[in-house]
């Protein structure tokens, strides 16, 4: 009875510890803006202190005129550290498609976007991702081998929508950034009815609704559940926008929370989601 319950209390522990193991691989933040043009500094050394290889930097839908320069700039100063994306403010403007390939052909940009195609509450806007100007700007990416990041906030409606579209530009890849804001079962639908759909997890930390855990809380099991059935098709990123997310101690809680939920998932899992498929998608080996 006494080697039982031995036994049964460092399986506890064992347990305990490996459920709080830290991922402590390599990591890409694939989603990632800046308020600013000084924000980069502060947002490297904090990379440094948490071991965090690259970030993709992304415009913010047209809100900032800065994006473009504030991202050149942030790219040429720290070239180990930054992946340039290439902002797209309006994705129903006609002329944009035929300006993106003269500016992806002249430029190291990794990614379009971030594309604000569905937000509702903070700007309302709801775009068709139908519209045939997207469609040609889908084509043009395409072409150049570069994925679009979308915000587009999910319903049975719009996902039906985003079907649609994924369906008529096969060869473009599509980044639904947020993960649609879910719910998992409406996700897994769209993954597995559209092989050229990814799914970032940013913006869904513990100081945002919904999120995929409290700060030290677990990681919601249907998300994990989905990310563990499908591996190869989810990037994980934060989303630091707001100024205040730039101080260095949230800095510090920020990876330190999304490293604590990435170590819950299995090891090879994690190493995916961290790191491979982002440095895959964004040519950023």
């Amino acid at each position: 009875m006494i080697a039982v319950a031995s036994l049964l209390a460092l399986s506890f522990v064992w347990g305990a510890s490996v459920a709080g193991a830290e991922y402590t691989g390599p990591l890409i933040d694939a989603h990632a803006h800046l308020p600013n043009a000084k924000a980069i500094d502060a947002y490297v050394q904090a990379m440094k202190r948490n071991n965090v290889g690259k970030v993709l930097l992304l415009g913010v839908g047209g809100v900032q005129k800065d994006d473009p320069a504030w991202i050149a700039a942030a790219a040429r100063k720290y070239p180990d550290r930054v992946l340039a994306a290439l902002p797209l403010p309006d994705p129903t403007d006609g002329s944009t498609a035929a300006r993106l390939d003269g500016e992806l052909a002249k430029s190291s940009a990794r990614a379009l976007g971030e594309v604000h195609l569905r937000q509702m509450g903070r700007r309302n806007i709801d775009r068709n991702p139908g519209d045939p100007a997207f469609g040609r700007i889908l084509e043009v990416a395409a072409a150049r081998g570069v994925p679009v990041v979308v915000h587009y906030e999910l319903t049975d409606a719009a996902a039906a929508a985003l079907d649609h579209a994924l369906a008529a530009h096969r060869k473009a890849t599509l980044v639904l950034a947020h993960a649609g804001e879910g719910p998992p079962a409406r996700v897994e639908g769209l993954l597995a009815r559209n092989p050229n759909l990814m799914v970032d997890l940013s913006g869904m930390h513990f100081q945002r609704t919904p999120a995929l855990a409290t700060e030290t809380g677990p990681l919601d099991p249907a998300w994990k559940a989905l990310i563990v059935k499908m591996p190869d098709r989810f990037l994980m990123g934060i989303d630091v926008w707001a100024p205040r997310l730039f101080e260095p101690a949230m800095l510090d809680r920020l990876f330190v929370w999304t490293r604590r939920i990435l170590g819950e998932l299995p090891p090879d899992v994690a190493e995916r989601v961290a790191h491979r498929n982002a440095a895959t998608l964004f040519h950023a080996e």
